[in-house]
Order: structure tokens, then sequence, then C-alpha cells
């Protein structure tokens, strides 16, 4: 596996995924950084430059095609992987596309087989759009359960990590009513053990964590809710302590985030999407970034949408994108 590269997904083509993509290529170039390798459009990457740019910007173009059968990338300097063959000549920007739902898609693809194949040490995600996924016929919920599905992953979760606040979640991208049929305690048990070897390798020591209830009070002694913290929740924890895990709960979800008791722990285990989301989006909009445990790849993303409101006017933060190649850099170190 090359340690020199990490691969970075040019997102849906209408948001900001382009220019993020631009910016991250436009940073002084640090020899102790990976090489960057984009897997987009190069046409689409040129005519948002023009764009938002006075200069032009220097990298390699490579087909697809050609990459896949084996073409060697230089040593140095910015590569695009162009998938030149897809329909992208009349999207709008801002705008659902299912032709940019594909071409989201088809970027992604190419990503992981890539990280598959060891071409590249990581891959880091600029954002797609759900919707223009599903025009596209690729009906996942999102990012995470693509890279699931397509790393072979049965014992995975996701984590939004950034300096002020850390989360990891049990389900993820699911209907409220579905949340209490899909806890199990091997689920609840998989995502503790994943956020300790996760927080281990960032840190380089041994976490703290904090498990949320899934009711309020923390079911109040089965006051609220069907018991899950005493039938699920509670048993999860007590296995994870016997295999050395340190860490507290179920807590009330309420209490959790205040300042003093994030400050006592690394990570907090939250049972649903919006559970740890709201804090992170509240606390760290700017600098979390979203990573997938549990893959045979390590897949990092930046922790926002499309924003089709603003995509192409030069005012997307690239922060949380710059927070989230980082990071994948600090993870392939250790790997």
């Amino acid at each position: 596996m090359s340690p020199q590269r990490i691969g970075l997904t040019m997102g849906d083509p209408a948001g900001v995924g382009p220019e993020l993509v631009l910016r991250a290529l436009r940073r002084p170039a640090n020899p102790s950084e990976p090489q960057i390798v984009v897997f987009g459009h190069a046409e689409t990457l040129q005519r948002c430059n023009a764009l938002l740019f006075q200069d032009p910007i220097t990298y390699t173009v490579v087909s697809v095609d050609d990459y896949a059968k084996g073409a060697v990338l230089p040593p140095t300097g910015s590569v695009i992987i162009d998938h030149h063959n897809l329909a992208l000549k009349q999207f709008e920007v801002g705008k659902l596309s299912g032709d940019c739902g594909e071409a989201a898609f088809r970027f992604i693809e190419s990503a992981i087989d890539a990280a598959l194949s060891q071409k590249i040490c990581a891959v880091t995600t600029a954002p797609i759009n759900k919707e223009a996924l599903h025009l596209a016929g690729h009906n996942y919920p999102g990012h995470t359960e693509i890279f699931a599905e397509r790393a072979a992953s049965s014992r995975w979760c996701m984590m939004q990590y950034s300096t002020k606040i850390t989360c990891t979640f049990v389900t993820v991208h699911c209907g409220y009513s579905q949340v209490p049929e899909l806890l199990t305690v091997e689920r609840v048990l998989d995502t503790i053990e994943l956020t300790a070897e996760a927080i281990e390798r960032i840190r380089h020591r041994k976490p703290k964590l904090i498990v949320c209830g899934l009711n309020p009070h923390a079911g109040e002694h089965g006051l609220f809710g069907n018991r899950e913290e005493e039938r699920i929740i509670e048993p999860a924890i007590e296995l994870a302590r016997q295999k050395g895990i340190d860490l507290e709960g179920p807590l009330p979800p309420d209490t959790v985030f205040l300042p003093n008791k994030l400050a006592s722990c690394d990570a907090v285990v939250c049972m649903y999407h919006d559970q740890g989301h709201i804090p992170v989006k509240a606390l760290a909009f700017d600098s979390a970034v979203n990573t997938t445990l549990g893959l045979k790849i390590l897949r990092t993303s930046v922790d926002h949408g499309t924003a089709f409101d603003i995509a192409w006017k030069g005012i997307a933060k690239p922060d949380s994108l710059f927070a989230a190649l980082e990071l994948a850099s600090r993870l392939s170190a250790t790997s």
C-alpha cells in the first residue's frame, strides 16, 4: 500500500464539492503530506476554476480507463482520475440532477476500488446529495452505507471527529421509529469497541468513553421506553468493561454534552443520528470530520452537505475538508 496517496472524491458536481477540491489542490505543496489523487471530472473542475479563480491550476489528468489498467501516476503533484465519459455537459450548478448523482457514485466507486487494490491509502469524500443519488438509481442512504457494502464490512459505525467533540453512532440513517428495533447488545458493543480502537490510534492512549441512553433520563429505570437501557445498552457496557474499555453510562443524553462532561471523556457513543449530530454541528460545524470505522479501508469525509444554495460562489468554507484530509493522513500513518 502506498502511504503517500490519498484519494479525494469530487462529490456532487452541482454542489460545493468541485470548489472545495480546487481549494485543496491550491494549498501550498508540503512534501510531508500525502499526494492527493482526485476522483472526479476534469472538465467540471476546469469550468469551476475558470469561474472562481483568476489563474489556472496545475495537475496531471489520467483517464479512469487508463488508471484501471494500471497507468503509472507521477510521484509528486496533484492528479485527477478523469471520469471523462460521464454525461456532465448540461448540468446546472445548484440544481438536483440524476446525472450528477450518477457521477458522484462513480467517483466513490472508483476511489473505493483504488483503496481496496492498495493504490491509495485512504479515501476522503466531498459531499453528495442523497436525492440525486436516488434519481440515478443508487438507493443508498448515504456515503457510509456505500462504503460498508463495497468494502464488505459487517462491523462498522460512523464517527464524527473533532478536537472539541467526538461522537460515534450505533444507528445512522433511519427513521426514529426504527431505532429501537435496530439496537442489539452486539451492535452497541461493536460501536463501543470500534470507538475505543479509533481514539487510541488518534490519541495514542487508552480513551475514556461515555455511552448515551436511548430514552429521556436514560429510561429512568424503565419509566420511559421499553427498557432498552436495561435490556441492551447496560449489558453491552458491562461486556466492554470486561474487555478493558474505560466507559461511563448509559447517561441521560440531555446532560452528556455539557462542557464539563465532554471535557471528561474522549468520545460519546450515541444511539441514533441526531443524538450526536446536533451537538457536533453546534460545537464544531466547520471542523468536524465524518469517518467510517471498521472498514477494510480508511475513509474520512466533510461533515456537511452539498449546499446547493452557495455552490460555485466561492464562499464555501474548506475547513472541514482540510480537517478530513489531515485525519486521513494521520490514520493512514498508523495503519
